[in-house]
C-alpha cells in the first residue's frame, strides 16, 4: 500500500511515496495463551509475541527491569586496567582530565564521569573540544591543554577509538596515560592507550555492544564502584544523565539500555539533577510525565545547543551544577542558544531545498551533497536529516572550517552510509560515524572527485526498493478498542527507542468530525478529531505533523485510513488519549 504526501517545504508539485508494511501477527496459540495468563487484550499480547515475549516469564522481566540485570562491567575488556589507573590516579593525587566529545553523548558521559570522580578526588577538571577549531574527538590542542594544567591521566568518552596518533602524542611527548571509552567502530589498529574500553571492540565480548558513549562511561563508574565497595546507590542518580544520552544518541532501548533507561527515566521524573530540572522547566515540561520522546524532542536539543552554537562545556557546566541560581541561569543561555540555533537551522534548510532543486541531473541521482561554506557548521547534521525527510537519499551537507571542507552526513532506512564514506577515505582527512549517521572533512581540491565517487557508489549498491520510505506498522486497530484500560498497559511497553519502537497502528474508514483545523506557525499540521465509521460515539483527538496539504479532504467529510501511534498530550497539566498520525491514506487511493 502507498500513500502520496507532500512535504511542508516543498512548493513544487514533488511529493513522496511511502509504502505500509503490516508486520505478520505473532503464532496464535501463543498469543491467545499469552493474553489469557497476563489478562490482557489479544493486541497486546500480539505486539509482545512480535517483540520475541512469548512467556509469561520473558513479559515479567520486560515489564518489571531489575538493576540485577546489569551485567557485570569487568566483563568488558581491558575493564580490569582502566579501574587500576584511575584508582592509582585518585590515590595518587594525580590531575585527572575527563575529555568528551560536545554532543549530548560526550556532554553527558563527562558530567556523569566528572560527577562520580570528583567526589573521591578534588585534582580532576573536564575539557570539551571546540566544535569549530579542533573539530570532532581527541584534538593535540587538548591534550596539550592537559599538561598545561599538569594532568597526567586524561579519561575520554564518546571518542578517542581512532586516535593512535593522538595517544602516541600525549605519552611520547608529556607521559600522559589515557582510558579511552567509546562506542564507535575501532579500526585494525588500536589507540596505545592504557586502557581501551568499546564494546565493538572485535576482541571485547561483552554481552552487549550498542551501549552509547555515556554508557560505557557508566560502566566504567559502576565497576569501580563494584571494586572498591562503594554502594550502587550511590551510583545510581548518575542515570538521570545516561537515559538522556541513550535517547538522543538513538541507541537501541533493549538489553541493558532498556534497564538503564528504564531507571534513568524514574530518575530523571522523580529527583532529577538541577541542571536537567532547569532544562525540564525551560521546556514546558514540568507538569509530564518525560518519555523517551520528551528527551529526544525537546530535552536533548537544549543541551546539543550549546555545543552548536557556543561551547559543549557550557552544557557540562549546566549538567554538574549544584546550585539552583548557577542552573537556571545557565539553562537559560542554553535555551537562547536552542532558539538561535532553530532559526539558523530553518535558514539553512530552506537554502539548501533550494540548491538541491537546482542540482543538474538531480532527479537522476541515488545520493544528495550540498556545500557553502558560509553555513553553520553546528547545524549541518540537522539540516541533513530535513533534505532526507525531503527527498529520502542518502545525504550529506557541507561547509567550510578552519581551512577544511566539512560535514555530516544522513541515510535512510537500510544503507549503509559508513560503508560509503568509507569507500572514499583516500580523499578524506578524517571521516568517522555508523550506518546512518556520520561526519567527515576533506581538502577542497578532493570535493569534486568525492562527490563523483560518492555517488558512484551508492547508485551501485541502493536498490529502487530502499528508496521508497517504509513505516512499518504492527497491528490492525479499531477505535472502540482503544480504551484507558488498553493505553494504560501499552504504557509500560516504553521506554520506547530502537528497538522497541512505539507501536504503530491502522484504523481504516476514519472522519474527522467538521472541528480539524490547519495548526501550527505556517500551518503546516492538522490538529482533529477522528470518528471511525464503525464507532461513531467514539471521538479520538489525533495531531498529524507536516500533513496539511489532507485538509480540504478531510474537512469535505471524506473518509481516509491512518496509521499512527498512540501517546498523551499534556493540556493545562491534564493527560489525555492523542494519536500521532504518520501518515494519512485517501481511501480512493486504495483502487
Amino acid at each position: 500500500m502507498e500513500s502520496k504526501i507532500k512535504n511542508k517545504y516543498l512548493c513544487t508539485d514533488m511529493t513522496i511515496y511511502k509504502k505500509w508494511i503490516v508486520r505478520e501477527p505473532g503464532n496464535p496459540a501463543i498469543v491467545r495463551q499469552l493474553a489469557q495468563e497476563l489478562g490482557i487484550d489479544q493486541v497486546l499480547a500480539n505486539l509482545l509475541v512480535q517483540r520475541g515475549i512469548t512467556s509469561y516469564d520473558k513479559a515479567r522481566e520486560f515489564f518489571r527491569p531489575s538493576l540485577s540485570m546489569l551485567h557485570d562491567p569487568f566483563l568488558m575488556k581491558d575493564m580490569d586496567k582502566a579501574v587500576e589507573r584511575l584508582h592509582k590516579a585518585i590515590e595518587s593525587k594525580e590531575k585527572i582530565l575527563i575529555y568528551g566529545d560536545y554532543d549530548v553523548d560526550g556532554t553527558t558521559a563527562v558530567a556523569l564521569v566528572y560527577s562520580f570522580i570528583r567526589d573521591l578526588t578534588n585534582k580532576i577538571e573536564y575539557y570539551i573540544p571546540d566544535r569549530y577549531d579542533e573539530g570532532y574527538g581527541i584534538s593535540y590542542k587538548g591534550i596539550d591543554c592537559a599538561h598545561e594544567h599538569g594532568c597526567s591521566l586524561i579519561i575520554s568518552l564518546d571518542c578517542g577509538i581512532k586516535a593512535v596518533e593522538k595517544v602516541k602524542y600525549a605519552s611520547s611527548t608529556y607521559g600522559i596515560d589515557m582510558i579511552i571509552c567509546d562506542h564507535h567502530l575501532a579500526d585494525e589498529q588500536l589507540p596505545p592507550a592504557v586502557a581501551v574500553l568499546d564494546p565493538k571492540r572485535d576482541d571485547c565480548h561483552y554481552p552487549f555492544d550498542d551501549l552509547s558513549g555515556c554508557g560505557v562511561g557508566f560502566k566504567l563508574v559502576q565497576a569501580y564502584a563494584q571494586k572498591y565497595n562503594i554502594p550502587f546507590e550511590e551510583i545510581a542518580p548518575l542515570l538521570d544523565l545516561l537515559v538522556v544520552s541513550i535517547a538522543s544518541d538513538l541507541v537501541s532501548v533493549t538489553g541493558e539500555n532498556r534497564v538503564l533507561a528504564y531507571f534513568g527515566l524514574k530518575q530523571l521524573n522523580e529527583n532529577p539533577r538541577k541542571g536537567l530540572q532547569s532544562v525540564i522547566k525551560l521546556s514546558g515540561l514540568e507538569k509530564h510525565i518525560i518519555s523517551i520522546d520528551e528527551i529526544v524532542f525537546k530535552i536533548g536539543p537544549r543541551i546539543n545547543a550549546a555545543g552548536r552554537m557556543e561551547s559543549g562545556r557550557t552544557a557540562v557546566d549546566l549538567l554538574i551544577s549544584r546550585d539552583d541560581d548557577d542552573a537556571r541561569e545557565i539553562g537559560t543561555a542554553i535555551n537562547i542558544h536552542n532558539d538561535d540555533r532553530k532559526r539558523i537551522d530553518r535558514e539553512i534548510t530552506k537554502e539548501a531545498l533550494e540548491m538541491v532543486r537546482k542540482l543538474p541531473g538531480f532527479e537522476d541521482k541515488k545520493s544528495t551533497i550540498v556545500y557553502n561554506p558560509s553555513w553553520n557548521k553546528g547545524v549541518v547534521g540537522i539540516v541533513a536529516s530535513r533534505l532526507v525527510e525531503v527527498y529520502y537519499r542518502p545525504t550529506i551537507v557541507l561547509t567550510h572550517s578552519n581551512d577544511f571542507i566539512t560535514g555530516s552526513a544522513r541515510s535512510i532506512q537500510g544503507f549503509d552510509l559508513y560503508d560509503a564514506i568509507e569507500s572514499c577515505s583516500d580523499l578524506l582527512e578524517n571521516f568517522g560515524g555508523h550506518m546512518y549517521a556520520a561526519g567527515l572533512t576533506l581538502k577542497e581540491e578532493n570535493l569534486k572527485p568525492f562527490c563523483e565517487r560518492f555517488e558512484k557508489y551508492v547508485a551501485s549498491k541502493i536498490t529502487d526498493d530502499l528508496l521508497v520510505p517504509i513505516i512499518n506498522i504492527d497491528s490492525y486497530l479499531d477505535f472502540n478498542q482503544i480504551t484507558p484500560k488498553f493505553f494504560r498497559l501499552l504504557k509500560q511497553f516504553q521506554p520506547f527507542g530502537p528497538g522497541n519502537l512505539s507501536p504503530v497502528f491502522i484504523t481504516e474508514n476514519v472522519y474527522d468530525n467538521g472541528n480539524g483545523r490547519m495548526v501550527g506557525s505556517d500551518a503546516g499540521h492538522l490538529k482533529l478529531e477522528l470518528i471511525q465509521e464503525d464507532a461513531p460515539n467514539r471521538h479520538i483527538s489525533a495531531i498529524a505533523f507536516n500533513r496539511a496539504e489532507h485538509f480540504d479532504h478531510l474537512h469535505a467529510g471524506n473518509p481516509v485510513d491512518i496509521c499512527y501511534s498512540i501517546a498523551e498530550n499534556y493540556y493545562r497539566g491534564i493527560a489525555n488519549i492523542q494519536l500521532r498520525v504518520r501518515d494519512i491514506k485517501n481511501r480512493e487511493d486504495l483502487f
